[in-house]
């Protein structure tokens, strides 16, 4: 029996990763598409602009939601069989997270000019594009609770499928939007898309309309609320904080080269995006329930090099086939405006394979839930990269600065990582519990 209920669980695994698999693919191929739209309807200097507002949606997304996503999968899958915990979690992310992102839209809205002139440097037409993300944005929020609630109840079947549909129908948006409407389209496609899987998301949401009467205002609960502050604070910290640096970063190219140089910045960064989807999805499905049943130095330290020893010599043949086909990489997925970008390729794939390296290992911060060493070596990275950016920008008078800036700072990053690790990787095999 016990054979047979193995069986079936590893079955179900093997199709769930399947499908995962299925819709990380989904939407590298939808960004590689909208990439295209882009290069042939709009040029580099619009990817700078698209960029710069991408960053800022994805940032303000977080905030607006709270950062509750991971708190709550937690605790919808942990209280699904306890009625009154299960209603006092969603009451309280429901709630908490309606008024953030009501403020959040309200701030948009209302400021909408002054950030207009943030992310957009010299140019002063397209605040209506923040007024459409501030009105579409309730919407956004709506549909990652509708997700979190899902993915906590195991519905992970319906909830991919629901993703692979969303990507088609954001992809499908965007193209038609950038055909008509060039750089506008592009903008406008960029503060709608997330909030345009809410129609496919419905579905799902009907489907658990008894979910409804867990809603209640009586069942906030300040106890909940302190429970998920950990998830709030780690997920805030760098989604927030990452995208608003790329945001300065690129600004900083701007203003010191030219639009066209931040595009072809932004080109780098959306191709190193597309394969580390890939990679980051697969070990993150693997590697963080992994870590979170080891409980000793010896079996972690065993995880990771086991981890390394597989993924290092694919990492490196991947990374050594992108570099020697970046020219094909670049005109396949941009144009041959963009042929400047094959420059890039080399300081940017190092960074990229350090990273790679780094995450495995910081996996266990989230694993452990080791909050301090999280948010400090996160403020660390964060900081570097701005430093480093504008230091090797200046010195190398070009973009290339950027990429070179990268590399230095996850090769540092890592170096702290290794530090912090240092005694259960390096040192000699013991038992002692990792903290």
């Amino acid at each position: 029996m016990k054979k047979l209920i193995d069986y079936i669980n590893t079955k179900v695994l093997i199709k769930i990763t399947s499908l995962q698999t299925a819709s990380v693919i989904t939407r590298i191929i939808a960004g590689m598409l909208t990439s295209k739209a882009i290069a042939v309807f709009i040029g580099a200097e619009g990817l700078a602009l698209i960029g710069n507002l991408r960053n800022f949606v994805s940032s303000f997304q977080t905030v607006a939601t709270g950062g509750f996503y991971k708190g709550v999968v937690k605790y919808v899958s942990e209280f699904k069989e306890n009625t009154l915990e299960l209603s006092k979690t969603l009451s309280t992310v429901y709630y908490t997270g309606f008024l953030s992102t009501i403020i959040v839209s309200f701030f948009c809205y209302f400021r909408a000019e002054w950030i207009n002139d943030v992310i957009f440097p010299t140019y002063n037409d397209y605040d209506y594009v923040i007024r459409i993300f501030a009105i579409v944005l309730p919407f956004y929020a709506l549909n990652l609770f509708s997700f979190s609630i899902m993915n906590g109840f195991s519905k992970y079947k319906i909830l991919i499928i629901i993703n692979i549909i969303g990507q088609i129908l954001s992809v499908s948006v965007a193209l038609l939007l950038i055909y008509q409407n060039k750089i506008d389209g592009a903008l406008i496609s960029v503060a709608i898309a997330e909030s345009l899987i809410f129609l496919i998301t419905l579905v799902g949401i009907i489907n658990r309309r008894s979910l409804v009467s867990f809603l209640k205002v009586s069942n906030v609960s300040l106890d909940i609320l302190k429970k998920m502050s950990s998830y709030s604070v780690m997920a805030l910290f760098s989604a927030v904080l990452l995208p608003l640096v790329a945001i300065a970063i690129r600004s900083y190219i701007i203003d010191n080269i030219g639009y066209k140089d931040a595009g072809f910045w932004e080109a780098m960064v959306r191709i190193s995006k597309y394969y580390l989807m890939l990679i980051s999805s697969l070990i993150g499905l693997y590697l963080l329930p992994r870590f979170s049943e080891i409980n000793d130095n010896k079996a972690f330290k065993k995880e990771v090099f086991s981890f390394y020893k597989t993924i290092i010599p694919i990492l490196f043949t991947g990374f050594l086939l992108i570099y020697f086909l970046r020219k094909y990489v670049v005109f396949v997925i941009f144009s041959e405006e963009f042929s400047p970008v094959e420059d890039l390729f080399l300081w940017q794939l190092l960074g990229d394979f350090i990273k790679v390296l780094s995450i495995v290992i910081a996996y266990q911060f989230l694993a452990k839930k080791m909050f301090w060493h999280y948010i400090l070596t996160e403020a660390f990275l964060i900081v570097t990269l701005y430093i480093t950016s504008v230091y090797f920008i200046d010195m190398y008078d070009s973009v290339q600065g950027a990429v070179v800036a990268h590399c230095v700072s996850y090769a540092m990053y890592y170096g702290i990582i290794l530090l912090i690790f240092g005694g259960a990787l390096f040192g000699i095999a013991s038992d002692d519990k990792n903290d």
